[in-house]
């Protein structure tokens, strides 16, 4: 019995952090105004700056990170121009453009990458979120709360 209990305190160390995502902030740019939704319990570190506007975070481990992003938006560019001049890996699984968005994932190296933008009119608002594809299921709340609460200016 003391086996059985010892392999599943082990077992429970183990799970995603993930399991932990009960912990949640709004974080905001203050520069351009925009706010999305983070799991503080899962982005535990600051991971450094981005480009523009912004804050990336990651996970205790490592294994995934989060960043927050906010650059000027050139004037009259479209989310697919502004996708197109990033040259996205070709092997995109799942892509939406829209005149105010767009949203792009796919696997790369054993990791599901996921990117956002919203568009206002003066800034693109983005959040780019990379984590294990084996956990995908894991993580498929917390990406589609990240991603719906993305707003700004």
């Amino acid at each position: 019995m003391k086996t059985i209990a010892a392999i599943v305190i082990a077992l429970s160390a183990m799970s995603p952090v993930l399991a932990r995502a009960d912990s949640w902030t709004t974080y905001r740019i203050p520069e351009t105004g925009t706010s999305v939704d983070i799991p503080t319990s899962v982005f535990t570190e600051q991971a450094g700056k981005p480009d523009g506007y912004g804050q990336q975070f990651r996970t205790p481990d490592g294994g995934a990170d989060l960043t927050v992003q906010a650059v000027r938006r050139e004037q009259g560019i479209s989310p697919a121009a502004f996708l197109a001049a990033k040259q996205p890996p070709s092997a995109i699984v799942y892509k939406r453009i829209t005149p105010g968005f767009f949203v792009v994932s796919s696997i790369k190296r054993d990791k599901i990458w996921y990117d956002r933008c919203n568009f206002s009119s003066r800034y693109v608002h983005c959040v780019l979120i990379n984590y294990p594809a084996a956990e995908k299921r894991q993580w498929d709340e917390v990406v589609t709360r990240i991603s719906h609460s993305l707003s700004g200016g």
